[in-house]
């Protein structure tokens, strides 16, 4: 237990949590304790629940090495389907939330199955997709916005435990531990991380990169498809802008959060902690009434700091590594 602990307080997740703890009481204290009250914590808390899951949804394609641009395309698209679904034809309120989950996850499968086709970079297909999605969500949807659907749904969005917590955050979260456990604890997901970390010593240990790369991109959209339940439940209603802002966000939470852009890591807790970062300075902004600008100024530039880093850190294991291997072969030779 020592160990393990000695060992995370030097984890990039151990760094966030202790920046998380320092913004909130920095917030807490600007506010003059206005956060604190049961209202202002869950309005925090539910307007978290989709960026958590969308850096999620970028964290497992980034896992393999890959990009995701059609994050928002994908959630856009299933949100106003969904919506479309319940409010113009009736359909009811499972069904409509299932046939928008199944369409994330299959738009999922399709950038999974084009990048292992066409052997084209992920960044080209699923910037095409993400073009083609959008275009979709205009037909579907037009220049109106649909919030005719069941007050059921609306009232699950709104719902929070002991009027605290809500029901959409632990829905985000359960999200979370369930990748965790997946990408720790099971074949797939361990294959998933070594083809990503080391795609040449994945094939030759008899791992599918090919498979790897097209469940990851699956999951990618299936996670979307949950955020754009969630968006549905928890917004007045759905128009051609939903997910228009999902980009940003959804490479800033796990690249803060510590992903590295050359795949192998999953850092399913640091992208929890970046995503309240990210939303502790956009409270800030609010609270301080600065220009909405300014949130994407301080995202933008903290995401490239950790980018650089990441490289810094890379190299550095990567010097250590060739300065081993000869010390090693000496003492085998010596001996």
């Amino acid at each position: 237990m020592k160990r393990f602990a000695l060992r995370f307080a030097r984890t990039t997740e151990m760094t966030l949590l202790v920046i998380c703890v320092a913004m909130f009481a920095g917030l807490v204290i600007a506010s003059n304790g206005d956060l604190l009250s049961a209202n202002s914590l869950r309005v925090l808390l539910q307007f978290l629940a989709v960026p958590v899951l969308i850096g999620l949804a970028q964290m497992v394609v980034l896992a393999v090495g890959q990009l995701n641009l059609a994050v928002g395309a994908i959630g856009g698209f299933a949100a106003v389907s969904m919506g479309v679904l319940m409010a113009d034809h009736g359909v009811p309120v499972p069904l409509a939330l299932l046939i928008g989950f199944l369409l994330a996850s299959v738009a999922g499968l399709l950038n999974g199955l084009l990048v292992v086709l066409t052997r084209i970079n992920g960044f080209i297909v699923t910037l095409a997709t993400m073009t083609v999605l959008l275009g979709v969500q205009y037909r579907v949807v037009g220049t109106r916005t649909v919030d005719g659907y069941p007050q059921s749904i609306k009232s699950f969005g709104s719902y929070a435990v002991f009027g605290i917590l809500p029901l959409i955050f632990l829905v985000a979260l359960v999200v979370a531990a369930l990748l965790a456990v997946m990408l720790r604890r099971t074949v797939p997901g361990r294959q998933l991380l070594a083809s990503g970390g080391n795609p040449i010593a994945a094939r030759l240990s008899g791992i599918s990169n090919d498979r790897s790369v097209i469940i990851a991109h699956t999951l990618s959209g299936a996670i979307l498809g949950i955020a754009a339940i969630l968006t549905v439940a928890s917004s007045p209603g759905v128009n051609k802008s939903i997910g228009g802002d999902w980009l940003l966000p959804s490479f800033a939470a796990p690249i803060i959060g510590g992903a590295l852009l050359t795949g192998g890591s999953a850092v399913v807790l640091g992208t929890v902690l970046a995503a309240f970062i990210v939303r502790f300075v956009d409270t800030a902004r609010a609270e301080f009434s600065l220009e909405p600008s300014w949130v994407n100024f301080v995202v933008g530039a903290v995401v490239l700091g950790s980018v650089v880093l990441g490289q810094v850190r890379t190299r550095r294991q990567e010097r250590r590594t060739v300065v081993k291997a000869p010390d090693a072969a000496v003492a085998g030779g010596v001996s």
